[in-house]
């Protein structure tokens, strides 16, 4: 047994300083587990494998299943299956770069973001565009509780959907150590009432593999084309920004050294995009699931997992232990990925209105926000027009991963023209950088353009391939006319240590905030422009006249 501690079991020293007033409760607030910041090497005290298994742990959510079974039905199974199969590659291969980056310097994918072709403001962009991927899938997650609330409890779906969202609140508060507390607790629970009914239907009834094959779909065509896969793989798709929380986790990672680095290397893919494995098995089982429920119960129950597993449990135990399960399944599900959802998405909304306003109004303000939003989307209905919200949603998450993805892979390791080393400071950066802006822009609107047959109905099931193929090629034309210039303002950022060790990792040397009073090391501090000495990241964030900001210099 592993004597390593887990992320939920490390406490924070007391500060030697309490922060200036004017920053306090953003100092407090961060320092619980380094949000909106550098995640710094004292804190990050976990083998990869503790940090990886934790990571895996957030993706128990069931919209999975609901995504595979809208797929198959409306395709058939051959389509769904290429479909998923085509969507997680796109989701590994993008995942991957964005993955590392995280994990190497410990970072979270906003921060890679902005030094990655957005700059210090552009990557509001796509802080709004993560934010809203949270509160649409807590939505279909609360959505998939409140239909196992019905069942169970007979509780009337708008009554599930705020019980949903208000029992959230109190495991959310207290941030990324007890999340993964809850994590490691209820995964062996939720994988065993997953597996058990899935293998006891294809032991006992072999018959229920060749209805799932066979099955056509409800247009009755049969086979594999192109249309119906690239618009099941749209949807999948909607996924892919997903690899956001796999980093919040991920950038706990410890250094990478000669001797861990295979662990480290396991560790980060695994965790990294290797989520989707787990990702497109359970879409395929959802399908499953679906062609089964359609054959006993029927259509209308057929896409919601509370009545796919119904189902499965029915066939395999007493009728009075099948529901309770059923509905223990659903509710640990939804309870394992929308803390998650509600806590990613409230860091996401503080950071851009961090940055935006020069304040930061405390992170309960926006879990607050993020249930509101997701608790509308419920009460509106979005499980009946699910897959057109993440038909939707897909091409602007894809426009955002890939350009990211592609300006590491490219821009910064073949073309030299983004700097390899990450930046994420302000005063550092340019406010905006036309690379991945320009990119991401172009890319989002002509695929959405396209999803909503503005380009003629023909090339509608297109539109997450004009999205990939838009940003792939944009990102690296784009910094190649700018000749990388917008991507740093500064190059010194006026302290002498470098910023990596001898072994390329973050440098662990500390610095003391001349603000705020705290300890931070050398990636999370820059030189303070008028008065002499070293502002952490998060001050000369909510700096409003720019008195510690750096002022502008030549990048050569």
């Amino acid at each position: 047994m592993s004597t390593e501690p887990r992320l939920a079991e490390v406490t924070e020293p007391e500060p030697a300083h309490r922060a200036a007033s004017g920053t306090d409760q953003a100092v407090r607030e961060t320092l619980e587990d380094y949000t909106l910041r550098f995640a710094p090497r004292s804190y990050r005290r976990w083998t990869p494998m503790v940090v990886a298994t934790t990571a895996l742990g957030g993706i128990a959510y069931m919209a999975d299943f609901s995504i595979g079974a809208g797929i198959g039905l409306a395709h058939g199974t051959g389509n769904a299956l290429v479909a998923i199969t085509v969507a997680a590659v796109v989701i590994f291969v993008t995942g991957l770069p964005l993955a590392y980056y995280g994990a190497r310097y410990n970072i979270d994918l906003d921060l890679i973001t902005r030094g990655s072709g957005f700059g210090y403001y552009g990557s509001v962009l796509t802080g709004v565009i993560f934010a809203s991927f949270t509160f649409i899938f807590f939505a279909l997650e609360g959505s998939i509780m409140a239909q196992g609330l019905k069942l169970g409890l007979g509780l009337p779906l708008w009554l599930g959907y705020l019980v949903s969202t208000l029992m959230v609140i109190p495991l959310v508060i207290y941030g990324m150590k007890a999340l993964s507390k809850l994590q490691v607790w209820t995964t062996p629970v939720w994988l065993v009432l997953m597996v058990a009914p899935l293998v006891y239907l294809i032991a006992t009834d072999p018959g229920t593999v060749d209805r799932f094959l066979a099955y056509a779909g409800t247009d009755g065509e049969g086979g594999v084309n192109t249309a119906s896969v690239l618009l099941g793989a749209g949807v999948c798709l909607s996924l892919i920004a997903q690899i956001g929380e796999q980093i919040d986790y991920l950038r706990f990672m410890p250094p990478k050294t000669a001797a861990n680095k295979r662990s480290w290397w396991t560790a980060v893919i695994m965790a990294g995009p290797g989520w989707v494995v787990l990702g497109a098995l359970k879409q395929a089982i959802g399908v499953f699931l679906a062609v089964y429920v359609l054959a006993e119960v029927g259509a209308d129950a057929a896409p919601e997992p509370i009545q796919q597993f119904r189902g499965a449990f029915d066939a395999m135990m007493p009728s009075w232990m099948v529901i309770p399960l059923a509905v223990a399944l659903v509710v640990i599900s939804q309870i394992k990925i929308n803390v998650t959802n509600a806590y990613s998405g409230s860091l996401a909304w503080t950071n851009s209105f961090t940055r935006v306003t020069k304040h930061y109004p405390g992170r309960m303000v926006f879990v607050l926000a993020n249930l509101a939003f997701a608790l509308a989307l419920m009460e509106a209905d979005m499980f009946s027009f699910l897959n057109d919200i993440l038909g939707f949603y897909s091409n602007c998450a894809i426009a955002w991963v890939v350009t990211v993805a592609t300006d590491i892979g490219i821009n910064k390791y073949l073309l030299k023209l983004s700097p390899l080393q990450p930046e994420f400071r302000r005063g550092m950066l340019h406010a905006v950088n036309p690379v991945g802006v320009v990119a991401f822009v172009a890319a989002s609107g002509l695929s959405i353009a396209m999803y909503f047959h503005a380009l003629g109905d023909t090339l509608q099931p297109y539109s997450p391939v004009a999205a990939a193929v838009i940003a792939f090629v944009l990102t690296p034309l784009m910094a190649i006319v700018t000749k990388g210039k917008y991507y740093l303002r500064r190059t010194d950022d006026g302290i002498e240590e470098p910023l990596l060790d001898g072994d390329g990792n973050p440098s662990a040397v500390t610095y003391e905030c001349h603000v705020c009073r705290q300890e931070f090391e050398r990636p999370d501090v820059a030189a303070c422009r008028t008065h002499g000495a070293v502002v952490c990241s998060l001050c000369l964030s909510t700096d409003k006249v720019g008195d510690h900001v750096l002022s502008p210099a030549p990048t050569a």
